[in-house]
């Protein structure tokens, strides 16, 4: 038997296992943003150490931190071959609103050929994925063919804000040549992509305050500034009319898009018709000069993610609101820093800001982007890999999301990052009903068995930036 067979014979043979074992992982709420899931979290953990102990992975611990912990295993006796870091995270969104989910958000369920529960797709599924792979290979030869290190946190929904401190303090013990992970998509049902670009992030939150409470507005209207007029009028200079940033100096460091990538989505023939369709929409609508794949994967963005202020409960309160405000994202391309484009965001909104109100603003979540040459040959061993089980060509794109943590890696660590995802976009992750389509689970399973003996061709030499 081949590789890929004696690979195939035992996923076949493991497979309603495999899902009963996915599903006890799935059961658990390990919701990170909440304070109420800390034992979830702590559960979780516990349950991936003994799952890496079962797959064979051996120096096994649960790391603190000054949030949730880290799980971290190993196997380090192919000696001679190349190191994988695995990277991902068994924390996963809150739920609501409930009454929108089919079945329990953490009671697993199989419609359709489909796992729902939330954490199926975003990312306990294809973290189950990658230990499941490193036990079938285990269970093949009795070892891998390559040295694997796995490192799981509980914290990337919330935006990683203590992995960055482990990975500078354990880099001798996260020591490797290359980076894997799995927590992205394909670009489409049964189209493999290798992701080898992210936007980075900068989000923000515009309070605008008025007078001292509300107000009677029959009394006060027309005379005292409504902070709900104001923050409206900050938030339409953020844009042209045709969709463009106004913000000055925003796009002083964008990288160009290269003429090679530019053919290369040209070459995948994007549907934007069946979009429109499958989202809802009459027209598209962004940046002039641009297709949609352009502009959602390597164009930054501005959005306003929530307007609040006023009243909003049934029928009318003739009331002139003290307070309002706003949320503010940013996805950033590479060449452009989060620290740099606030600023230019403060300085605009300073700028703009209507008199009568105090406006003051508020830094949240930063990441920069990230990018990597999509002809490097572990890139290219992985596209490899998906071809041999999907039997079609590989896509190498980039995404329009932010993984912050990735740019930490690239910069800490100096190593080539491979995102090969399993995910499809319609999989509801963040939102009721997300689900993972188990014939890319089935697949994956395949492809990640593969990918780990098609690493082990090369050298560590081969594998340097």
């Amino acid at each position: 038997m081949s590789h890929l067979e004696k690979l195939d014979a035992y996923f076949t043979s493991k497979r309603e296992e495999h899902l009963e074992q996915l599903k006890d992982f799935l059961r658990i709420p390990s919701i990170s943003a909440l304070s109420e899931h800390k034992p979830d979290m702590q559960k979780a953990a516990e349950w991936l150490k003994d799952s890496f102990h079962q797959a064979g992975l051996e120096n096994l611990s649960i790391d603190e931190t000054e949030g949730h912990p880290v799980v971290y295993g190993d196997w380090l006796h192919a000696e001679g071959k190349p190191t994988i870091l695995f990277y991902g995270h068994y924390d996963v969104q809150p739920v609501d609103p409930v009454n929108l989910w089919e079945s329990g958000p953490f009671e697993p369920e199989v419609r359709d050929n489909k796992l729902y529960a939330r954490g199926a797709s975003d990312d306990k599924g294809q973290v189950f994925m990658h230990v499941k792979a490193v036990e079938a290979l285990m269970n093949e030869n009795g070892s891998l063919p390559v040295n694997v290190k796995f490192i799981i946190e509980g914290e990337e929904e919330i935006g990683s804000p203590n992995l960055e401190k482990y990975i500078e303090e354990n880099k001798e013990k996260l020591a490797a040549d290359i980076i894997v992970i799995s927590d992205t998509g394909m670009y489409g049902p049964g189209k493999p992509a290798i992701c080898y670009g992210l936007r980075g992030l900068a989000g923000v939150q515009i309070d605008v305050k008025g007078a001292k409470g509300d107000l009677h507005s029959g009394i006060y209207g027309g005379g005292v500034q409504n902070p709900i007029h104001a923050i409206s009028e900050i938030l339409a200079s953020f844009h042209d009319k045709e969709g463009t940033i106004a913000v000055e100096g925003f796009y002083d460091d964008v990288r160009p898009l290269a003429d090679e990538e530019r053919a290369a989505y040209e070459a995948l023939n994007f549907d934007e018709d069946a979009l429109k369709q499958e989202i809802g929409v009459g027209e598209l609508f962004g940046e002039k000069g641009y297709s949609y794949l352009e502009r959602t994967w390597t164009r930054p963005t501005l959005e306003v993610n929530g307007v609040f202020g006023g009243f909003s409960g049934e029928g009318i309160k003739t009331v002139l609101p003290s307070e309002a405000g706003a949320k503010i994202t940013c996805r950033l391309v590479p060449d452009q820093d989060p620290e740099d484009i606030v600023k230019k965001l403060k300085a605009h909104i300073e700028e703009h800001k209507p008199a009568g109100v105090t406006v003051t603003v508020s830094e949240f979540d930063k990441g920069k982007p990230f990018i990597t040459p999509f002809d490097h040959p572990a890139i290219q061993a992985a596209g490899k890999s998906y071809e041999k089980v999907y039997d079609v060509p590989t896509a190498f794109t980039r995404m329009g999301g932010s993984i912050p943590i990735v740019a930490a890696f690239d910069e800490i660590l100096n190593l080539p990052v491979v995102l090969m995802g399993f995910g499809l976009s319609s999989e509801n992750f963040h939102a009721p009903n997300e689900h993972f389509h188990l014939e890319n689970f089935d697949k994956g399973l395949r492809v990640i068995g593969d990918y780990y003996n098609e690493l082990a061709q090369f050298s560590k030499d081969d594998l340097k930036k």
